[in-house]
Order: structure tokens, then sequence, then C-alpha cells
């Protein structure tokens, strides 16, 4: 396997990897990734039950050498015999979309985050290869007491938050009592083509919502920001952490903050639209979500995003107007999306 400093994340040089599994593939996310790694050389499994992804959004990458695509469920039993492997990475995306969603099915939700995640380490552990996490940014308090520490775990929001929180520990369980080789990250606000469209105030919603003459709604007065980050420099982060040997989480996310009223005004006016921006009036519901602390990517990994908002907005708007995908809400084993927003705005 090459060394790290060998590997560069937009594809300038090989990958360090041979064989990869991408859980939840068929999301995304998930997509970008297997897009990524199969131009980087890399041969990869991707691993989708299409409870949430969407095999149309890996058509492009079926015949090309080196990718098969599993339509099976992580949290099934006898999911891993299904996986021969060998891998050397195992990037595990699938799981619950996101610790405030408020999950259709939240027994899936939570089967993802234990069984889902077990099942998935235990196949990094057959091989010896890189077990990496795609995780959720952890939830702050609200007004409803609907915390991660020190809330009721049957509240309205828990399924997928318990998920995310179980995830996290049984991976850091692995690395410290086992010594495997885990880690963690956590991703904030992506967006980009692809993105689904069904989410309430994400960019693609707010696109489509312009695109069709639409009143283009925010939260409250639109002045709560949201750290964009756009999906080729997620993808970035995702596989720089990768190829480390770091348990710690590492954050991801984007180091500008516009406000969801600049958002929808970029969008509207990126589209020519002459839909009216409109906004609800009530404070935003959910708990309140904390900001990528991004310091540890930059300085051990060399992390940095350098696509702006503006110019991602542009880029996911133009990739909208071609060809716009809906994708199904629930919060569900395979939510590929789950860690870059559906209900970001939350």
């Amino acid at each position: 396997m090459m060394p790290m400093a060998a590997f560069g994340p937009r594809g300038e040089s090989r990958t360090p990897w041979d064989r990869v599994l991408v859980t939840g593939g068929a999301g995304f996310l998930g997509s970008h990734l297997c897009t990524r790694l199969l131009d980087a050389g890399a041969e990869v499994d991707c691993l989708d039950n299409l409870s949430t992804g969407r095999a149309e959004k890996v058509a492009h990458l079926a015949g090309r050498p080196g990718f098969r695509f599993l339509e099976r469920d992580i949290s099934a039993p006898g999911c891993a015999d299904d996986l021969t492997g060998p891998y050397d990475l195992v990037l595990h995306l699938a799981g619950p979309a996101s610790p405030d969603a408020r999950p259709d099915r939240p027994v899936a939700a939570l089967d993802a985050g234990s069984l889902g995640t077990r099942t998935a380490l235990a196949v990094a552990g057959r091989d010896g290869a890189r077990f990496l996490l795609a995780s959720s940014p952890p939830v702050a308090p609200d007004a409803r007491g609907d915390a991660p520490d020190g809330a009721d775990p049957v509240g309205p929001h828990r399924a997928c938050a318990e998920a995310v929180r179980f995830a996290e520990a049984l991976v850091a369980a692995h690395a410290g009592a086992h010594g495997a080789n885990a880690g963690i990250v956590r991703l904030f606000d992506g967006y980009g083509p692809g993105m689904r469209a069904d989410g309430g105030g994400t960019p693609a919603a707010l696109i489509e919502a312009a695109l069709a003459g639409r009143p283009v709604t925010v939260p409250g007065d639109g002045s709560a920001t949201h750290p964009l980050c756009y999906v080729d420099d997620m993808v970035d982060g995702v596989l720089l952490v990768a190829a480390g040997r770091s348990v710690r989480p590492v954050d991801i996310g984007g180091d500008e903050e516009p406000t969801a009223a600049e958002i929808a005004r970029r969008v509207i006016e990126l589209t020519g639209s002459h839909s009216p921006l409109a906004f609800t009036g009530d404070a935003e519901d959910g708990p309140a979500r904390p900001r990528p602390v991004t310091g540890f990517a930059r300085e051990i990994f060399g992390w940095l995003p350098s696509v702006t908002w503006r110019d991602g907005l542009e880029r996911t708007v133009a990739a909208l107007r071609g060809r716009p995908e809906p994708f199904p809400a629930p919060c569900g084993q395979e939510a590929t999306d789950r860690r870059t927003g559906e209900e970001w705005w939350a």
C-alpha cells in the first residue's frame, strides 16, 4: 500500500488502496466517493440496500472495470459473507440521516448504527483494512431538552441521535480495546450536484423552488448561518482522513458561514428566477447545531476547502438545471445523504 504522502485527494496520483468497500455507496456522498476512488485506480464494492440511496446515482459506474454494486443490507444477518474482499479500506456511510431527524423507521436507524457498524468493523478487522465511519456532528441541548446527554432516549428525535452516538462509541471501543485501525469523520452541511432535494431548506430544495417559480422559503428571519462544504471538498477530506491513522474524530465542514437568507438570495440570482424570498417568521425548530472545528483536519491532514459557497451553489444550480433528482425522505438505514444536510437547517 502506498504511503499517505503519495496520495493526492483530487486524483493527481494513484489511490493508496487496491480495493475499497463503500457502504451506503448509492447515496449523495457515497456515489461521489465511489467515482473518485475508481478514477484514482481503486476497485470499489458499493453496497446499498436502496432504502434511501438510488441505483441511478451509480449507474454511470456500471461496466467500469473494478466496480461492483451489491444491493444488500449491511445490518442483515450474513451480509459479511457477501463482502468477500479482501479490502484495504472500508468507508462506512450507511446509517441514520442525522441526529436531529425524525425517523420514519427508527428501528432501521438503530440497527444501522449498531448491527451495521459492527458488521462493517468486522469486515475491516478480518482484512486488516483501515475503517472510517462517516458520522454526524453532535447535537447541542435545546429548549425541548432533546440533547445527547441527559435526554429521554424515547424522545421524538432520539433514534437517529442514539444510533449515531452508539456507532461512534463502537468505533472508539474497537480502536481502544482491539487496536483496530479505525477512525471517525464528522461531516457538516455538505451540498452539491446529486444532493437530495426533499429536505426542506437544503440548497437543492431552494434551487428547485426557484426553478419552479415557487417562493424560496427560509426559516425564521433567515439569519441562521450554515458552514456549507461543497461535495468535492468533502470527498477530499474523507479520503485524506482515511489515508491516515487518526482515531480522534475529525471535523470536515466549510470555513464560510453564509446566512440562510444569503443562500436563498444567491439561489434566486443564479437561477434568474422571479420567485419571492419568504420567511417563516418562526424560530428554527430543532436542536442547535454545532459548527465544525477544522483545525485538526488542516494541521494534521492538510485539508482546506477550495470551493467557495457562491461557486459551489453555481455548480449545483447548473447540475439541477440539467437533471433534477428527487430523493425519498425517510431517515433509514442506508441514508448515505445523512451527514450532508437532509435536515441541515434544523
